[in-house]
């Protein structure tokens, strides 16, 4: 059922992308080292350092956004392949739909015949739809709401995870003349399989207008959940990003 949502919502998207034809795409992206990879869904975490490249090609209505995620020691740990679609742009609101197939890695550790141990990288598959409403309260203000549904169609995975937040993003909050920050606060309920838990998530995120760097943090709060994890998990990024539009002739 869930591969025939997502291959509905994937048909849906570029049927709306071939009758509205658009001249201008960008090509955009992000880099960022962090000292704790933390998750799309932010309970989770790697644990250790990692290296996250994010990629958007695409036109105005609709991208192609790969996430590669990667500890600092160079092993994957997670690739996500977003299809994102912008059903309504209006001025105060937005309503934004997305579909990915990801792969998320794993090291078991096990022994060898001779008794030895030795590290095997597994991985698990899945597939996702997600929908994001947005309005816009202010020129600085949002308000919105985010729900992800996941299916795992590989062994040990996750069989149904619902994943749906409600959430506020201010902007330009001023620091100085030219070093502003960025909140987006939510709470969120996750299930898994049937274990439920609910959460307080925050990132902020510091930027200077004159340059392509920025410095992030995102923290995130367990209020009560059978889900095992930490009750507070908490990071720190450096981020450079770049943008460039380009016209089809």
């Amino acid at each position: 059922m869930m591969h025939k949502i997502a291959l509905l919502l994937l048909l849906t998207i570029f049927v709306a992308r071939a009758q509205k034809p658009d001249s201008t795409y960008h090509i955009s992206g992000a880099a960022s080292a962090t000292n704790n990879g933390i998750s799309l869904l932010p309970m989770f975490t790697l644990g250790k350092p990692a290296l996250i490249f994010d990629l958007s090609v695409g036109n105005s209505r609709l991208a192609f956004e790969p996430q590669l995620r990667f500890s600092m020691e160079g092993k994957p740990w997670s690739f996500i392949f977003w299809f994102r679609y912008k059903a309504i742009n209006k001025k105060k609101f937005r309503f934004n739909v997305g579909a990915h197939p990801s792969v998320a890695f794993r090291t078991s550790n096990l022994f060898d015949a001779q008794g030895n141990p030795k590290s095997i990288l597994g991985h698990q598959q899945y597939i996702a739809t997600e929908w994001i409403p947005t309005y816009q309260v202010s020129k600085n203000v949002s308000v919105g709401m985010y729900y992800l549904v996941s299916k795992g169609v590989s062994d040990g995975a996750t069989n149904w995870t619902n994943f749906l937040t409600l959430n506020t993003t201010i902007s330009n909050i001023p620091i100085t003349r030219d070093v502003s920050l960025r909140i987006y606060p939510q709470i969120y309920v996750l299930n898994m399989d049937g274990k439920q838990g609910y959460y307080f998530t925050d990132m902020l995120t510091l930027s200077h207008k004159k340059l392509p760097f920025t410095i992030s943090s995102i923290i995130n709060k367990r209020f009560s959940s059978e889900i095992p994890g930490d009750d507070f998990v908490w990071n720190i990024a450096l981020n450079y990003a770049f943008n460039k539009r380009l016209k089809r002739f």
